[in-house]
């Protein structure tokens, strides 16, 4: 539990690679599924964001903490990142307001960080060799010790993780006397997606993971929302038979990154593990319905099967990645449903996406005025 600033630090990946740099404070090892960030700000809420629960970040931009840590703007109640690996971190905060630098925010959480390592050289590694485990250590520095802990460390692929970063009882967000009542199902949610609900006249209820559907029917909500999570949706069945029983309703449903995966496994497609993933604030992405492109916010590592939308004709793709042509988004009108694989919360990110709130909540608008469809 000490703090050893600019100590040796080593970063080794499972197949071998070793890079050589510096720690940034806490002592210890740290190990996790090796992924990259590309946005140039917002390292905070990546930090914070669940979805990250178990992974060793690596920001490509070279430097992080300049505008230091203001605490409202955390995206959860804790950094869920298992370790950072970065070319510079700043202990110097230029933002007037900030609570704290990122090295406090860090250090505060004993999270082991790595620094004045090539990150352009690890980010090429990753996309050129895939995605794959990893360690930091500043303690041990015996490759071998070190790889046998790595190769105990599970694979991200068939793991579960939602149990360990959503809520454990039932919590509110929003004005209770606000027009439309929406349960979220917390996979991992974010704060901003509760605030761009409350934003547009919604009362929420967040319920934990595991919630069965008959408790959050008894609430009577207006429309359910999906949210976006950690691990791999393949293995996570007992939910998707939730929102299989949410479909049935034809109740408003919107699933955001997990739960676009979810909605995908509840109408039959299959989700497969990605090379390295997406994961940055300026990924493209078309709106095929409307012909709109939008510049999107993006955290996953899993993906759903464009092979199998084919097999399924009442499900519709809506949002297609113009990188490399991914389904980044789908519709099910037949029971109010839809979802997106990016995260229009944008948190952090551009708010191209944000009208995608705005069409769920004109959903269940339609739904909450028209006594035609079956409860």
């Amino acid at each position: 539990m000490k703090y050893s600033a600019k100590a040796p630090a080593l970063l080794l990946l499972e197949d071998g690679t070793v890079f050589h740099g510096k720690s940034a404070g806490f002592q210890g090892i740290a190990t996790g599924e090796l992924c990259f960030n590309t946005g140039m700000t917002g390292y905070q809420e990546i930090f914070t964001d669940p979805s990250y629960h178990g992974q060793l970040m690596v920001m490509a931009s070279v430097h992080i903490g300049n505008y230091g840590i203001k605490n409202d703007e955390s995206e959860s109640a804790k950094i869920h990142i298992s370790g950072l690996i970065c070319r510079n971190l700043s202990t110097y905060t230029s933002r007037y307001n900030a609570d704290m630098s990122v090295q406090d925010f860090l250090n505060g959480q004993n999270i082991v960080t790595i620094t004045d390592v090539d990150t352009r050289a690890i980010v090429r590694h990753v996309r050129a060799k895939g995605a794959m485990n990893a360690i930091i250590s500043n303690t041990e520095t015996d490759l071998d010790v070190l790889m046998k802990m790595l190769k105990a460390t599970p694979s991200m692929e068939g793991l579960e993780l939602s149990s360990r970063v959503s809520t454990d009882k039932v919590y509110e967000w929003g004005e209770k006397d606000a027009p439309y009542r929406i349960a979220v199902l917390d996979v991992g949610v974010k704060y901003n997606t509760l605030r761009n609900l409350a934003a547009r006249a919604c009362y929420v209820k967040v319920f934990p993971w595991n919630t069965s559907f008959s408790e959050m029917q008894q609430w009577q909500p207006d429309g359910y929302l999906i949210s976006n999570g950690p691990g791999d949706p393949s293995v996570m069945q007992e939910v998707v038979k939730t929102v299989k029983a949410i479909l049935d309703t034809k109740t408003p449903l919107f699933g955001i990154c997990m739960g676009h995966q979810l909605l995908a496994e509840a109408c039959g497609l299959k989700t497969f593990k990605m090379h390295h993933g997406h994961r940055g604030i300026n990924h493209p992405v078309k709106n095929i319905i409307t012909g709109h492109c939008e510049i999107t916010s993006q955290n996953h590592g899993f993906a759903v099967n464009i092979e199998d939308i084919d097999k399924h004709p009442e499900v519709q793709i809506s949002h297609i990645n113009l990188n490399d042509h991914s389904v980044e988004g789908i519709r099910v009108p037949a029971y109010n449903a839809f979802s997106v694989q990016y995260h229009p919360e944008a948190g952090p990110g551009p708010h191209d996406s944000h009208y995608l709130f705005d069409d769920f909540l004109k959903l269940v608008h339609q739904y909450a005025g028209s006594s035609a469809v079956v409860q």
